[in-house]
């Protein structure tokens, strides 16, 4: 990897990390909250979330007009659109996972940060759950 790309990468790393603790999506609490329709419902999340995805569809579009991506040789795009049992099952799993404990992946690499023991948890069970799946397969 060039030292261009790296530094790319880095800095939408970093940029990503602070978007999610900005936005409070490292806070277990707040997540629960967004998630508790039924109950003591905290809307503010659905506003970071279309934020995100108004952004990423207009950039998407731009950025796919381009010959190649900048440090690539070519665009990494999902070429199936079908949907099969291992895609409902992971996210049937992603969605019970972050709803138990109010965190997913992004969030919960960011959050190591704040130095919160679910964090750590969490990634535990994230890789083992990873492990767990490469050896089923």
């Amino acid at each position: 990897m060039s030292p261009a790309r790296n530094m790319a990468a880095l800095g939408a790393g970093v940029l990503f990390g602070l978007g999610l603790a900005i936005s409070q999506m490292v806070n277990p609490a707040k997540v629960l909250a967004f998630l508790d329709v039924g109950g003591n419902w905290d809307p503010s999340l659905a506003l970071v979330m279309g934020g995100a995805l108004a952004v990423t569809g207009v950039a998407f579009r731009l950025v796919l007009k381009r010959p190649r991506p900048m440090f690539g040789d070519a665009f990494a795009v999902p070429t199936r659109g079908d949907v099969d049992g291992r895609l409902v099952g992971g996210a049937i799993v992603f969605g019970v996972g972050w709803g138990l404990i109010g965190l997913c992946p992004g969030p919960a690499m960011a959050s190591i940060a704040y130095g919160m023991a679910e964090s750590v948890y969490f990634l535990g069970a994230m890789l083992a759950g990873m492990a767990a799946a490469r050896i089923l397969r």
